[in-house]
């Protein structure tokens, strides 16, 4: 029993810290449009780019107060693109 709720806590923590990779993604993704944006999407892409910046900066403290390292982001980026590349 103890073993499947450290199971879960682990799989939780691995979703947690996919959706912040996923919402850099979407941040850099806003960001490039942005610059591009023609005169109609400057203000789609701007309250695109704030509501990333807005739910990254909830997971990192959602991370940070479970004790997760921000170092194990990049750890699991390169495992998930090596996957991928599979």
């Amino acid at each position: 029993m103890q073993y499947r709720i450290k199971e879960e806590k682990v799989k939780n923590e691995i979703e947690l810290l996919k959706s912040i990779i996923d919402t850099k993604r979407e941040l850099v993704i806003a960001n490039n449009n942005f610059e591009s944006a023609e005169e109609e999407l400057v203000d789609y892409y701007s309250y695109q780019i704030k509501a990333s910046k807005a739910k990254l900066d909830y997971l990192i403290k959602q991370v940070k107060a479970k004790g997760i390292e921000l170092d194990m982001i990049n750890n699991l980026q390169i495992g998930l693109e090596e996957t991928r590349a599979i």
